[in-house]
């Protein structure tokens, strides 16, 4: 079954020109840190915007500067693998100062990847008399001049993103069930991509990774295949870690929209940590399937902990995610370990829920009756029609008026009614509103499968 994968969309350049800035006026609201002083951004920053129909995710990543340090070399390295990650690349250099060599090695190693990229020239109130031939002498060809202070250029430049991102070879159509490792570092990932490896009937083949630091293998469990990838850990935020643990949020973002299902390994003897929760959020954003896979168990217990006590505190810590099952592994003693296997076909077969559009609306009308929508700013959202997508049967498509203004409790209501009624355990599902009513010849065609 074909299904869409969401755009990576990466901003990059060189400190102080206003990546952060523009950063928070695409998405909306401030999210990044933004100060005077260059460099003040030192960890990407990701959220998932949408655009009219178009969704992609939006990273700021740091800025680049020499590299008098190792720290400064790992922010340069970002650049270069944003490159590589990211499906689209912002460019961003500014308008009131002149074009460096430090602007010129961003846009050279943009331009070397391949990828769709586009040249942001920020600050642009602040443009007076200044040839904007200077800036086509960096090879980019879509230039847009922006301000963020006036809010200027910046619906120009979503159109020209999303008008990019349909063209982007977005498809996957997996042959087998595509399944992500993910976890901080020293967690435990590599030896459940181990013990996972050995626990298998057979091992079909040895595929390259598409970005480096993730390690793939196909395998075959009851006749189905599974691809798994053991994707390079995930730093605590402010912390430097060495070679292959570093932190890079664009190869895990690319792990997690290239995966059907995601394994959140999570240390057993250190199990509650703000990043996991994190990373799950990402997972959830995405609309993946997610298994919280505690490892090291048979450490844990040596520090009397129980499973009672830890499931207790994470469910607690992960109640976002209230679907995704909870398995305690050890890979040592192999505890749990196929056990995982049977819970990835099973949230699989789930992804695959297919329901008629009158059995979706009969549903729809029922909970409505029960609780009418729930509004903000005093409006009141009416809906009226629901669809599930075709190529991603865990998206649904909600068509009514002023949806916009649809109250957050009443959005979990739906998913929680939704999954009551209809199951999709262990994977999320995602609502997409629109402020109008599709025309009757589709409701018809769609009603009729």
């Amino acid at each position: 079954m074909s299904k869409k994968r969401i755009p990576i969309v990466a901003i990059v350049g060189r400190t102080n020109v206003g990546k952060s800035s523009l950063f928070n006026t695409m998405i909306g609201k401030r999210e990044a840190i933004v100060a005077k002083e260059a460099g003040t951004t030192r960890d990407a920053v990701w959220q998932l915007t949408k655009h009219g129909d178009q969704a992609f995710w939006l990273v700021d990543t740091a800025g680049m500067k020499s590299a008098e340090d190792e720290f400064e070399l790992s922010i340069q390295q970002q650049i270069i693998e944003a490159s590589e990650s990211a499906d689209c690349i912002l460019v961003v250099v500014e308008a009131t100062g002149s074009i460096g060599q430090e602007d010129r090695s961003v846009a050279k190693i943009a331009l070397r990847s391949g990828k769709p990229t586009v040249l942001v020239v920020n600050k642009a109130d602040k443009l007076k008399g200044k040839d904007e031939s200077d800036y086509k002498k960096l090879g980019i060809k879509d230039i847009y001049f922006t301000s963020t202070t006036q809010r200027s250029g910046i619906a120009q430049l979503k159109d020209a993103i999303t008008t990019i991102i349909p063209s982007l070879s977005i498809e996957i159509t997996p042959d087998n069930i595509p399944v992500s490792i993910l976890g901080r570092p020293n967690v435990g990932k590599s030896s459940l991509f181990n013990s996972l490896l050995k626990k298998q009937e057979a091992v079909v083949s040895n595929i390259a990774g598409t970005t480096r630091d993730v390690n793939r293998r196909t395998l075959h469990y009851h006749k189905v295949g599974i691809e798994l990838a053991d994707t390079a850990g995930i730093r605590r935020g402010g912390k430097i870690e060495r070679g292959i643990e570093q932190f890079s949020v664009l190869r895990s973002l690319q792990a997690i929209e290239t995966a059907s299902i995601c394994l959140l390994v999570i240390d057993g003897v250190e199990p509650s940590v703000q990043l996991d929760q994190k990373i799950a959020g990402m997972v959830k954003d995405a609309n993946k399937g997610l298994i919280l896979v505690v490892s090291k168990w048979d450490k844990a217990k040596e520090l009397s902990n129980t499973k009672e006590y830890v499931a207790r505190q994470l469910q607690h810590d992960f109640s976002f995610v209230p679907w995704a099952p909870l398995v305690f592994t050890s890979s040592e003693t192999g505890e749990n370990v196929t056990k995982l296997f049977d819970i990835i076909l099973d949230i699989h077969q789930k992804q695959q829920t297919k329901l008629t559009t009158r059995t979706l609306n009969n549903w729809l009308a029922k909970i409505t009756q029960r609780h009418s929508p729930a509004g903000l700013k005093n409006r009141h959202p009416k809906l009226r029609y629901i669809i599930q997508e075709d190529d991603n049967p865990t998206n649904f498509k909600v068509y009514g008026s002023h949806t916009k203004f649809l109250h957050w409790s009443y959005k979990r209501y739906m998913e929680r009614e939704l999954r009551e009624t209809f199951g999709f355990e262990g994977t999320a599902i995602r609502f997409w509103f629109f402020d109008s009513i599709e025309p009757k010849a589709s409701r018809v065609k769609k009603g009729a499968r």
